[in-house]
């Protein structure tokens, strides 16, 4: 099984992308949107967004990174598309499913899914403006209000050329509220001569293993699922042959330092409890231990208090190969 890390806008970034790969089992991530909106963005854009192009197009664990893009003139999309392509990422992206009020309002996101003959000309625009070696994907949900046009838009992106289609199981007006319809991302996927991914919902091993069978899919993506619990590649690709241990609390505390650190130097110092505080609030859901820790900091946005607490906990002072090391020993039974 293929499986892709998810963007989430605002949360897992390109630190959280590098904090997930090296606990492993991410085949491919996709960045946060890259918003076009009529100007042709000077590289520092690029590379502020997706630095992993400094690294050849991987992160720091060598996983590729396709770049997205978002907006909806196929001009100024492929004209960004082809310098973001100079810059050497593992693939572009499309955005076709961002539910979000402010980008649907500025014509961008899902509000295309009711504009298949766009959809199709933004791809084939995309398509044309970088090298044939470059893979172009897209991702869509079902629909806008209704999945009525989902194989339409789906078939309106494989005529523009993409290599492959992620589909959220999910119109815009479901949002994220379950279920997510893995029956209806088959549906899809018969429609079409391209690979399709699966995406939605995806929390656990039976979850995957669940919208794979009603999917038909043979590569899914997850995002809130890997974030709440940074095992759930391992344990999802190794299930058939007895799994992974989940990772221990005390485990995880290192990789919460590393995040910090990548926070202390990217994020300004006033958001950065917030950032560790978003993780250990998805983190609730596997470990009890996440609870009682938010509980602790819940308060607290001083950058050095915060670093204190984390000190405390044994967070940090823990150097990175030696906490890679113990993840390693702790996550993976031999096969």
């Amino acid at each position: 099984m293929t499986i892709l890390l998810a963007p989430m806008e605002g949360l897992l970034d390109f630190m959280l992308r590098d904090v997930l790969t090296r606990v492993g089992g991410i085949d491919r991530c996709v960045s946060e949107f890259i918003r076009v909106t009529g100007t042709l963005l000077p590289e520092r854009v690029f590379l502020r967004i997706v630095p992993e192009l400094r690294n050849g197009g991987c992160t720091p664990a060598g996983v590729p990174v396709r770049a997205q893009l978002l907006g909806s003139d196929p001009v100024c999309l492929a004209e960004n598309a082809e310098r973001l392509a100079s810059l050497g990422p593992a693939g572009i992206d499309l955005n076709f499913g961002c539910p979000a009020k402010a980008v649907n309002r500025h014509r961008g996101g899902a509000v295309l899914l009711d504009e298949p003959e766009l959809i199709a000309e933004i791809v084939a625009a995309v398509r044309r403006a970088v090298p044939a070696s470059m893979p172009v994907s897209a991702k869509m949900r079902l629909g806008y209000h209704d999945p009525s046009r989902a194989v339409e838009c789906a078939l309106a992106i494989q005529s523009g050329g993409a290599a492959e289609i992620v589909v959220h199981g999910r119109t815009k007006a479901d949002g994220y509220r379950p279920p997510a319809y893995w029956d209806r991302i088959g549906a899809v996927r018969e429609a079409v001569r391209i690979p399709v991914v699966a995406n939605g919902e995806i929390w656990t091993v039976d979850d995957a293993m669940r919208c794979r069978a009603e999917s038909g899919c043979d590569a899914i993506m997850i995002g809130r699922g890997m974030v709440a619990d940074p095992a759930l590649a391992w344990a999802i690709r190794t299930a058939a042959h007895g799994g992974v241990k989940p990772i221990a609390w005390r485990a995880l505390l290192p990789l919460l330092g590393d995040l910090w650190g990548m926070v202390s130097v990217n994020v300004e110092a006033r958001h950065r409890a917030g950032r560790i505080k978003q993780w250990l609030h998805l983190l609730q859901r596997r470990y009890p231990e996440a609870k009682t820790a938010f509980s602790e900091i819940r308060t607290i946005n001083d950058p050095e208090k915060f670093e204190a607490w984390l000190r405390a906990i044994g967070a940090l002072g823990v150097t990175r190969e030696e906490s890679v090391l113990a993840r390693a020993a702790e996550v993976v039974e031999d096969p």
